[in-house]
């Protein structure tokens, strides 16, 4: 009986050191975050500092940001799919996005996703935020058949109780708090673990209009359609982080690790911030709507970490921060001085830099130096690869195609290089870019973008020249650089058309 009761003990403590071992990781998604939005980005440039987000600052103190990071698009959809799976957004049905919840899942089966990924390492999964791409609802005549969009106004034919198929359940997340849309679309209501959770008690579905988000002091950022006649926008963020810190208390002490994956509401239209969120107010403190959510985002990120050190996980827990695309263009934030996409042109939506431009900083104190500055090129997809050798998994053939490890730069290795080129893809314009060596091609894409679609060479910038001057000249028609833009257009096509890998993982 004894040895029974040593073997059962060891197992127990050989489990336990297995998982201290093994960090707990955190990857945040926030949205329509830009470079010039996180304050230690925007003091490398500039000391004129209209928000400060003091938690991410620090986070970027004591860890590594890279200074050339990227979304995979500069809209929130294809990004999403990319982060997800580590494809490339072309590697979708869908290569633009798929807009819309009631769409197809541009996520196959075989598909290998984060969840998945840190599922069979052993980890805890969660998702908790917008899942911004397709998934499966039932029709409201036979909730047991799917319902598919056709897009148009008071789609009301639709089950919106639970989801399906196709949703975080589905992917490898052992519990999910989300929004399918994010707080910008239909269908306006939030989902536990795949099921419908009511905002109050006296919840019913109902239209979500117009009129009714004037009543509440919000502009629908999309059409009117079917939510939850309690929703508020304004509740959104408040709901959300409380829901993840509430998960870090569940399983910050348990045998396994914990793997959460935070897509924020921040900071996308309509521009709805909490009145106040962990005894700071919000709500009207900045010059905009648009840099409230700035500050609740990182307030967020504040209650996160503070959890983790309540819980004595801190140290052992890492975080990776980045966003599905550029910053926002806001006329009254651009008033007031503050550059969402710091010192480069355009922004969210656009194949210029501050299109795809974004943060990504990733900070765990057992494993990565802090103080570190990396201009490595590196994009979203990269988590994926990432995450596999943290967790000692190799990615099978055919999956995370376009995922590098970024382990060894944020251990402080020199020389690495995790991609030979950069692929990108602009939004609506459906523009592709092809970075390589600081020479950057854009391609516009004609309207269908089928196999045999019209590609053309749009503009060619030289990004090695003056930083604060990136893209602004225009190299396209100059005789002596038709060689260069003969070489990227050719590397682009092949690569895309012969669906070869591209990543290093």
């Amino acid at each position: 009986m004894r040895i029974k009761v040593l073997v059962v003990l060891c197992f127990s403590i050989c489990c336990s050191l297995y998982a201290q071992k093994q960090p707990n990781v955190i990857v945040v998604l926030a949205d329509d975050i830009g470079t010039g939005d996180i304050s230690y980005y925007r003091k490398m440039h500039s000391n004129k500092i209209i928000v400060e987000t003091p938690t991410l600052d620090k986070l970027s103190k004591e860890g590594i940001v890279f200074t050339d990071a990227h979304s995979p698009a500069a809209l929130c959809a294809p990004t999403r799919y990319a982060i997800m799976t580590g494809n490339h957004c072309y590697r979708s049905y869908a290569p633009w996005g798929v807009w819309g919840c009631y769409q197809p899942s541009p996520i196959e089966e075989k598909d290998l996703t984060l969840g998945k990924l840190m599922k069979r390492a052993g980890y805890k999964t969660s998702f908790f935020g917008k899942w911004g791409f397709g998934m499966d609802f039932g029709r409201k005549d036979n909730p047991n058949v799917v319902y598919r969009s056709p897009r148009k106004e008071h789609e009301t034919d639709v089950d919106i109780t639970k989801v399906l198929d196709k949703g975080p359940v589905q992917n490898g997340f052992d519990y999910s708090y989300m929004y399918p849309a994010g707080i910008q679309a239909e269908p306006y209501a939030v989902y536990e673990n795949g099921v419908m959770e009511p905002l109050g008690k006296d919840s019913e579905i109902t239209l979500i209009t117009k009129e009714y988000g004037k009543n509440l002091g919000f502009k629908l950022d999309k059409k009117e359609g079917l939510g939850d006649s309690n929703w508020n926008p304004f509740n959104s963020g408040k709901l959300l982080v409380d829901k993840a810190v509430k998960f870090i208390q569940r399983n910050a002490k348990t045998e396994a690790p914990f793997f959460m994956y935070y897509c924020s509401q921040a900071v996308h239209k309509p521009h709805t911030p909490s009145k106040s969120l962990n005894g700071t107010k919000i709500a009207g403190t900045t010059p905009s709507n648009h840099l409230d959510m700035v500050k609740e985002l990182d307030i967020q990120m504040e209650m996160i970490v503070q959890t983790l050190k309540e819980q004595g996980v801190y140290d052992n827990t890492l975080i990776i921060f980045t966003s599905d695309n550029g910053g926002l263009l806001v006329k009254e934030t651009l008033q007031s001085g503050h550059k969402p996409s710091n010192i480069y042109r355009g922004g969210k939506n656009q194949a210029y830099e501050g299109g795809t431009r974004v943060p990504f900083i990733a900070w765990w104190p057992k494993e990565i130096k802090g103080k570190q500055v990396s201009d490595a090129p590196v994009i979203g997809i990269d988590v994926m690869a990432t995450l596999a050798a943290i967790t000692n998994q190799k990615i099978e053939e055919g999956q995370a195609m376009d995922s590098s490890n970024l382990f060894p730069i944020m251990k402080g290795e020199k020389g690495v290089k995790p991609h030979d080129f950069l692929i990108t893809q602009s939004g609506t314009s459906k523009c592709a870019m092809i970075t390589d060596d600081g020479w950057k091609l854009i391609i516009k894409f004609d309207k269908k973008d089928k196999t045999d679609a019209t590609r053309v060479p749009f503009a060619l910038f030289n990004l090695n020249n003056n930083i604060s001057e990136k893209e602004s000249e225009n190299l396209i028609d100059k005789p002596k650089y038709q060689a260069k833009v003969k070489e990227l257009f050719e590397k682009y096509d092949k690569t895309r058309d012969s669906k070869i890998k591209t990543g290093n993982p």
